[in-house]
């Protein structure tokens, strides 16, 4: 990639959203009257995870395959992906009647497995990290001399993710604040060349996951570092762009981080009061929003829920951190007078205080007991951090040790 690579115009986004007429879905946007008193403004949800192969990147996808010649199609494509772009290349493909082969991390979820294989593409698992699968596609397809469609670093694709913007505006003419996730930055520079060239005054705030943020460093000229894990695996890239880097300098006003617990917050949010399933990249922004990340926005807002494909188990994971960080619910560890009796008061003590017991273990031999002690461990549905507090004192004040 050059040192000063060509950016994309907005007759390009133009362009990808007359090719994309008949073939991408226009998502709905919704207000979300929750996340809009938390901002004291109104804040819409932009429902992308709603779109065909449940997220955006059929968009880019598409407009970067039917824009190939005879001879390019003839040899096939290929890509890597954590599993979005897998399932939009080999939607796209299908459709155009091209032959793709989709390389994709071992640790993908099934889900995401299973769709793109539904859609008609060979998978082909390999490496631990999007950047394993993305070097072995890479050799793949010299090779066998496919055409290489690659999630982000390509103006066609940056292009076709840009059609979100386009609607945005139609949707939201007001619109004064667009928060989008960040991975290798092909949606939120494309939005972001969208959205500045109709509308200059918006501001395009980029989020990414605090423990895989290296556009972010990037952006703002740090050295960036390739550890660290999290469960916005959709946005995990560990090296981003030079080409959309180049369009998130020009056009995006911030880049932000937030914490995985940020994350599953807002993915229970979503699931509990707006009633939209979103993986955890997809709930980035609406993190952004409830952590305080992005200050205090103008109005009206737009958070881009960019996907839905979430593992069921990953699902219920999140869910369950999520309650916990809110309140819900409470694990701990106390010792009990080994005799009879002993674990049902504890548990009159919590009935009493209203809370109900998920989960109860009971440990009679370890070497940091007494010889006339036992461990429990107890899982409980609590009502907030405030019942929790509440029911803490109670069990202190009856003799209780918490761990």
């Amino acid at each position: 990639m050059p040192d000063n690579p060509e950016l994309i115009e907005l007759a390009a986004v133009q362009a990808a959203a007359e090719r994309l007429r008949d073939v991408a879905v226009r998502t709905p946007i919704e207000e979300s009257r929750v996340l809009s008193r938390l901002a004291g403004v109104p804040v819409l949800l932009k429902c992308e995870h709603l779109q065909r192969t449940g997220s955006f990147k059929i968009r880019g996808a598409y407009n970067r395959i039917v824009q190939l010649d005879e001879q390019q199609r003839a040899r096939g494509v290929a890509c890597a992906s954590a599993g979005n772009h897998a399932q939009g290349v080999a939607l796209s493909a299908q459709l155009l009647g091209v032959r793709a082969t989709v390389f994709m991390p071992r640790g993908a979820p099934i889900p995401k497995i299973e769709a793109t294989r539904g859609y008609g593409a060979q998978v082909i698992l390999e490496g631990d990290t999007f950047d394993d699968a993305a070097a072995a596609c890479s050799a793949w397809a010299d090779e066998h001399g496919a055409e290489l469609v690659h999630p982000f670093e390509h103006p066609d694709i940056i292009a076709g993710q840009g059609t979100v913007g386009l609607e945005i505006l139609e949707q939201v003419p007001d619109v004064a604040t667009v928060v989008i996730a960040v991975g290798g930055g092909g949606l939120a520079a494309g939005v972001a060349t969208a959205v500045k060239a109709l509308r200059p005054t918006v501001s395009i705030i980029g989020v990414q996951a605090a423990n895989v943020d290296p556009m972010v460093r990037r952006y703002a000229g740090e050295a960036d570092h390739h550890d660290g894990m999290t469960i916005a695996d959709g946005i995990a890239v560990r090296d981003p762009g030079e080409l959309t880097l180049a369009h998130l300098r020009r056009h995006v006003d911030g880049m932000v981080t937030v914490s995985d617990e940020a994350i599953a917050r807002a993915v229970l949010l979503l699931a509990e009061r707006a009633k939209q399933v979103v993986e955890p990249s997809g709930a980035v922004p609406v993190a952004a929003l409830l952590d305080g990340r992005i200050g205090m926005p103008q109005g009206p807002v737009v958070l881009l829920l960019g996907g839905g494909n979430v593992d069921p188990l990953l699902l219920l994971r999140i869910l369950r951190a999520g309650m916990g960080e809110e309140g819900r619910t409470w694990a701990f560890r106390t010792r009990l007078t080994d005799q009879p009796g002993a674990l049902s008061g504890l548990l009159g003590l919590i009935a009493r205080e209203g809370a109900n017991v998920v989960a109860v273990e009971h440990h009679r031999f370890g070497s940091r007991f007494q010889l006339d002690e036992v461990e429990v461990y107890l899982e409980l549905e609590t009502r907030g951090s405030d019942h929790i507090a509440t029911l803490s004192a109670a069990l202190e004040r009856d003799g209780y040790t918490i761990e």
